[in-house]
């Protein structure tokens, strides 16, 4: 994705974690997009390490109806 596309999102916050949010925004004179991006951008490989839900299961997903799940 390129710097220039930008895409409207919605997403919501517990309040007390957006006010942390908007007094950063305020302090550093900068928009709620670009502390929420940046935040992303410092955690982004952390979150990338914590282990997905189901690693080493099978997806229920890709499962056919009226199989029966394997479970390790």
């Amino acid at each position: 994705m390129s710097n220039t596309d930008k895409r409207k999102q919605s997403l919501y916050f517990p309040e007390e974690m957006l006010k942390e949010i908007q007094q950063e925004a305020v302090r550093l004179d900068r928009s709620l997009s670009w502390i929420v991006q940046q935040g992303w951008k410092i955690a982004r490989d952390r979150i990338k390490s914590i282990p997905a839900i189901h690693d080493g299961l099978p997806d229920p997903r890709e499962e056919k109806p009226n199989q029966p799940r394997r479970i390790n």
